[in-house]
């Protein structure tokens, strides 16, 4: 039950697993192909993934809701660090109820099963695997560490649809939502039956008949840049079409009213993301420090090509701007961390922050949302560049560290770029697909509950004021 990838170097296939407790449940695929080897428990390991879910945390509240805050106008700054901070509560209660279960369970290739409702089963003594055989970590820390990862995804939405909607709608289409977008993309891409399954060939494909629709197919995406950003782009472009503009959109200033608040938010974004995509190796080990050393210099790059290409179109450098650069650039990395060359991490950080900034720009124009905050943008473009050039620059011949064969315990042969990009494609389009269906359908089934605005003298008095009573600043 895990995250999809396949390293070289260091058993890594396509997901990031998580095993039933191996005293009491073990898989029916293990039971049949092979006998299930001794598994233990790295203390190294376990601290390591105990900071990476604190780091996670850390990126939605309070990086994303500072972020997020620090762009609309003062008015309604509260009320997205409310939806924001409230989010992260709800979908981490949900989570341990049935998201987990559903996410991260053997079931079909959409969804697992109710076993672990409430986390039955899961002890101190139960273990989630890794990615090398025979090693685990403490099942009840993969299960924050994936809570975390569920909540901040169903927080970015909320900036595509800033200053206008609903408290209520915001909460009750995250609970739909999450339930019949995040959850079934996560098990789709991230579930398998783990290393130890993997002995024979004929085991391997009866192992992976059992796992997620797209890890069948041999997607990669090591962080999320399908299940997390692409998946909440998607979602948020339509809630931008469906809730409609901003009263006074295109007309009226609607500036950032803290751009300090924004740096700070997005420094600590920043700072989070090292546990978000290092974290995602499961281990104290050298993918973990691959996956660290580009989140730390793709950014860095795309901070820089978005201030450069900023500056010769505006005549000026934004803070805004680098700000933004740098977000394009983790967005970017986070499907390919642990697979690319530093090298090809670099490159993509370079050529993200120049598709960010047309994203903020020239397509946001052609679509003709208004997509507040530009999630579309930044994790929409951005997601969909990551999750390609993953299929290029994870390819040996680059540098990458190619796709890990668990049977032979050793490098893959054969690496197609071309076909790893079609690959990629599908799974592109399916979560795009997916999340879009299940966001329409959402907000439609929403809007007939409690509606999706509020009305026009409460959206111009400031949601701060008129949703929960209180402001951001006093005067």
């Amino acid at each position: 039950m895990v995250k999809k990838w396949m390293m070289a170097g260091l058993p890594i296939l396509t997901a990031l697993l998580v095993t039933p407790s191996w005293a009491d449940e073990v898989s029916q695929v293990q039971a049949a192909v092979a006998p299930v080897a001794s598994v233990t428990i790295n203390k190294g390991d376990n601290t390591w993934m105990l900071l990476s879910a604190a780091l996670v945390i850390l990126m939605s509240i309070p990086g994303l809701a500072l972020f997020y805050g620090g762009l609309v106008r003062a008015k309604n700054m509260l009320s997205v660090l409310m939806q924001v901070f409230t989010l992260f509560c709800l979908i981490c209660v949900l989570w341990v109820i049935y998201g987990y279960s559903l996410a991260f369970t053997e079931g079909n290739s959409v969804f697992g099963s109710f076993s672990k409702v409430l986390l039955k089963g899961v002890t101190p003594d139960s273990i989630a695997a890794t990615f090398s055989k025979g090693v685990g970590i403490s099942e009840f820390i993969y299960v924050v560490f994936q809570g975390a990862f569920a909540a901040i995804t169903c927080g970015l939405i909320v900036g595509a649809f800033a200053e206008r909607i609903k408290f209520a709608a915001v909460l009750l289409f995250s609970v739909i939502w999450f339930t019949f977008a995040y959850i079934p993309l996560a098990h789709m891409v991230w579930y398998w039956a783990g290393p130890d399954a993997y002995t024979s060939a004929d085991a391997a494909a009866a192992a992976t008949a059992t796992a997620g629709y797209l890890f069948q197919h041999g997607a990669l995406d090591f962080a999320g840049g399908t299940v997390v950003h692409i998946n909440a782009a998607v979602a948020g472009l339509v809630g931008a079409y469906l809730v409609g503009k901003r009263l006074g959109y295109g007309r009226d200033p609607m500036t950032p009213h803290s751009l300090t608040m924004t740096m700070i938010g997005a420094s600590l974004l920043w700072f989070g993301w090292f546990g978000f995509n290092a974290g995602s190796a499961l281990e104290a080990n050298g993918v973990a420090a691959l996956a660290f050393i580009n989140t730390w210099v793709a950014p860095a790059a795309a901070a820089l090509s978005w201030t450069l290409a900023e500056w010769v179109m505006k005549g000026r450098p934004s803070l805004l701007g680098a700000a933004s650069g740098a977000v394009s650039g983790l967005v970017v990395i986070t499907p390919a961390a642990g697979l690319v060359g530093v090298g090809g991490g670099l490159v993509m950080g370079l050529i993200s922050g120049v598709a960010g900034l047309w994203g903020v720009h020239g397509l946001k124009r052609l679509l003709g949302a208004d997509d507040s905050l530009d999630v579309f943008g930044v994790h929409g473009v951005c997601g969909i560049l990551g999750a390609l050039l993953t299929g290029v620059f994870a390819s040996p011949d680059l540098g990458g560290t190619g796709v890990w064969d668990y049977v032979t315990n050793q490098v893959a042969e054969g690496y197609s770029i071309l076909g790893q990009v079609k690959i990629q494609a599908i799974g592109v389009g399916v979560t795009i697909l997916w999340s879009g269906a299940v966001a329409a359908i959402s907000f439609k089934l929403v809007d007939l509950v409690v509606g999706l605005r509020v009305n026009g003298d409460a959206e111009r008095e400031g949601l701060d004021v008129t949703t929960h009573g209180e402001k951001a600043y006093s005067m």
